[in-house]
């Protein structure tokens, strides 16, 4: 008999969040959840709402939001393989994630600041641009 991997039929919005591996401890999951970062169907959610499957869930994690299906439950924590099965990321997720990372790679290193001090040259091209008077 071939039995569903996580045989679970209700599980927490935390503890889905959890299992499915977007937040390393339920409570960084609950605070997510509580700050907003976290929409359940297109609304904000309370922490304890029962995940229910084919459920739309969107996530900011980092600089990129991703919007994912519900596809199995599980409140038990697993390896990332297993994780993977519970849910699907969306197409306009995907598309959405990969033009934001093309775009912060051609921005790299544009305009940052540097993390060493200005040289004797840079210090004085700096005076020259603020029109500091120097002794």
């Amino acid at each position: 008999m071939n039995e569903h991997p996580f045989p679970t039929d209700k599980v927490r919005l935390d503890k889905w969040l959890w299992a499915a591996r977007f937040f390393k401890t339920r409570s960084l999951a609950k605070q997510a959840i509580e700050g907003g970062k976290v929409q359940y169907n297109n609304s904000r959610s309370k922490v304890s709402r029962d995940v229910e499957l084919g459920a739309l869930i969107t996530i900011r994690v980092g600089w990129d939001e991703k919007q994912v299906t519900v596809i199995a439950l599980s409140d038990q924590r697993r390896g990332a393989p297993e994780a993977l099965m519970l849910y699907r990321e969306t197409e306009d997720s995907i598309a959405a994630a990969t033009a934001n990372a093309d775009q912060r790679r051609a921005l790299r290193g544009v305009g940052l600041p540097s993390d060493e001090r200005p040289n004797k040259k840079q210090r004085r091209q700096i005076h020259r641009f603020k029109n500091i008077k120097q002794d």
